[in-house]
């Protein structure tokens, strides 16, 4: 698998690393219309095949968020 880099701004989460880039091992991103904040990392829970159409990223969220302890 080839390496990607993501870039994140959001500070308090568990995955941010130095210049923004984020750490996590994988990236679950979903739209905002599904956004579903009581649970965490869709892909767990076997959305593996869920598939979504977006115009726009503001129209997207990042379920990979995890705040830092």
């Amino acid at each position: 698998m080839a390496k990607v880099e993501v870039k994140c701004s959001i500070s308090n989460c568990t995955y941010w690393g130095k210049g923004n880039q984020c750490t996590a091992d994988r990236i679950q991103v979903d739209l905002d219309a599904h956004a579903d904040h009581s649970y965490e990392m869709a892909v767990e829970l076997g959305e593996f095949f869920h598939q979504d159409y977006a115009d726009t990223s503001a129209e997207t969220c990042c379920k990979t968020f995890q705040p830092k302890k």
